[in-house]
């Protein structure tokens, strides 16, 4: 099945974006931060990762970093969603896919889902 990451410390933020997507057909997993996240992905294998920017213990651009220096490939597709740190990530294309700001439209990140890694399997 089609599994997505979801990265962020408001739960509420990754629970609406979790529930658009599983309602679209793709499995979501949550973690509450970029230190938790890597620890999934060590378990785990999405084919695309969403992250907020800011979180405790380790940001979204650090975590994306960390996650294009594991050792293993890590290509897949990053979608950053920030409040305020939207620019940050629009700075660093090799990072990431996608920037979108908070508040976001739901219909237009499921869009971009679908178009980075195409519909569920």
């Amino acid at each position: 099945m089609t599994s997505i990451l979801v990265v962020d410390d408001e739960y509420l933020i990754a629970d609406i974006l979790a529930y658009a997507l599983e309602d679209e057909g793709y499995m979501v997993v949550k973690a509450s931060n970029g230190q938790k996240g890597l620890e999934i992905l060590d378990h785990e294998q999405p084919l695309l990762v969403i992250t907020d920017f800011m979180m405790p213990r380790m940001d979204g651009l650090e975590f994306a970093r960390a996650i294009r220096s594991r050792p293993h490939p890590c290509d897949f597709p990053i979608i950053l969603m920030s409040g305020a740190q939207g620019s940050l990530g629009r700075t660093s294309p090799e990072l990431f896919a996608a920037v979108f700001d908070k508040p976001f439209d739901i219909a237009d990140v499921i869009a971009k889902v679908r178009e980075l890694i195409g519909p569920p399997r």
